[in-house]
């Protein structure tokens, strides 16, 4: 018996909140406890991560094509074997090197398990619906770090970082693995061309179909928008500690302040259903882009006021929280589910690059400029940047495989 959708949608749910909870949230964490206990640098082994995350940008693209072929099934459950060895290398790291290929590794587990096969499956099995399971599935994630970050926490006050590591590689597995293997059983739509069943010949088109979406000036600037906005988005994010506590705020309120970001992105993608419904593309995309931008400039205001500086973290976040649904419907929105995996694979590969490098740069930049406040400036101005790009991602006219008949402009 195959799985039924709200099968598929709740194992994915849990597996979405499992695969950020691990692989994602809990590094920063233990970053500060594995420093402490190797003698390597916090920048050390933040590179590590970072370095996690090149390699599932660096992976999107092919593994957009295997999507579109054979499903998500044999992608996620790779991911999820690939995720548990990677935890236990991480854990069992005699030296640096064996941490860094973890950490390799952990982005061929970030690949197959975060958001991308996720958002892939959900968008060919629900079709016209695929907007209610995508706002579904990004809710649950979004609790991903109030779920595992205080978990993460409570093991390492009672154990050191490599057992919690070794904890957190068992649960992954116990979860994650097994629902892949279950739950994705669904047969996988595949598009037709002229009436055939897709064999070589349909292949061939579907390259064909995706190579000239890709060529197209309305793709290019939108893997030129979402990159710039997602790293003004994510460096504006990851250094909101640091430069709060530079600037005399207490470490208990930055905490605060970005703990309730997330509280943010958590309702904003609340509102993202009733957006879909009553504006357009552009519209909606412009203005979600354009409150990110901001919100980054609102934060080179030389201001400690808690009640300011949490309204400022939360509209972030609700810019954070809607944009993922953004680039989750980016591709359908503008040219249908037709190659959807290979389309999204290749503009979320900049996209997670530009995310992988932006805690680093943000830093660097503060430093090269002088000031937190300038390197918030120069965000809230690359964010701009992505929203006129993004002002001209959409097409004149919807290309073959949009059938939903949704207005753009």
């Amino acid at each position: 018996m195959r799985p039924t959708l709200p099968t598929i949608l709740t194992g994915l749910c849990i597996t979405q909140i499992t695969a950020w909870g691990v692989l994602y949230y809990a590094f920063p964490v233990l970053s500060a406890r594995i420093a402490e206990s190797t003698g390597w640098s916090v920048a050390a082994t933040t590179v590590g991560y970072s370095a996690g995350l090149v390699v599932s940008a660096l992976l999107g693209i092919p593994v957009g094509r295997v999507l579109d072929r054979r499903g998500p099934r044999l992608v996620m459950t790779v991911g999820s074997v690939a995720g548990v060895v990677a935890l236990l290398l991480i854990a069992w790291a005699p030296n640096y090197w064996f941490f860094l290929l973890g950490w390799l590794l952990a982005g061929v587990g970030m690949t197959g398990t975060l958001y991308p096969p996720a958002f892939a499956a959900v968008t060919r099995w629900y079709g016209p619906r695929r907007v209610f399971a995508l706002t579904v599935i990004t809710l649950i994630g979004g609790l991903a770090s109030t779920v595992f970050a205080p978990v993460t926490e409570a093991l390492a006050e009672a154990f050191s970082w490599r057992e919690v590591y070794a904890i957190l590689a068992v649960v992954f597995g116990a979860i994650t693995l097994p629902l892949h293997l279950v739950v994705l059983r669904r047969p996988w739509p595949v598009h037709k061309s002229a009436g055939q069943e897709a064999d070589a010949r349909a292949a061939e088109q579907e390259t064909v179909y995706a190579r000239s979406v890709m060529r197209s000036s309305p793709y290019l600037f939108l893997t030129i928008g979402l990159t710039l906005g997602s790293f003004a988005m994510f460096a504006s994010m990851i250094n909101l500690v640091p430069m709060l506590t530079e600037r005399g705020v207490s470490s208990t309120l930055a905490a605060w302040v970005l703990g309730l970001g997330g509280l943010g992105q958590v309702l904003g993608r609340l509102f993202y259903w009733a957006m879909e419904r009553g504006m357009s593309v552009r519209t909606r995309t412009v203005l979600i882009y354009s409150l990110i931008a901001v919100t980054a400039a609102a934060l080179a205001l030389d201001s400690t006021n808690a009640i300011w500086l949490i309204a400022i973290s939360m509209g972030a976040g609700v810019g954070r929280g809607i944009s993922t649904l953004l680039k989750a419907t980016a591709v359908t929105d503008r040219w249908g589910t037709r190659a959807y995996g290979r389309l999204s694979g290749v503009f979320n590969a900049p996209v997670m690059l530009a995310i992988a490098v932006s805690p680093a740069a943000g830093a660097w930049l503060a430093e090269l400029l002088g000031s937190w406040e300038a390197m918030y400036l120069l965000l809230a101005a690359v964010g701009m940047l992505g929203v006129v790009a993004l002002f001209f991602s959409i097409p004149q006219r919807p290309a073959d495989g949009r059938a939903d008949g949704q207005d753009l402009e």
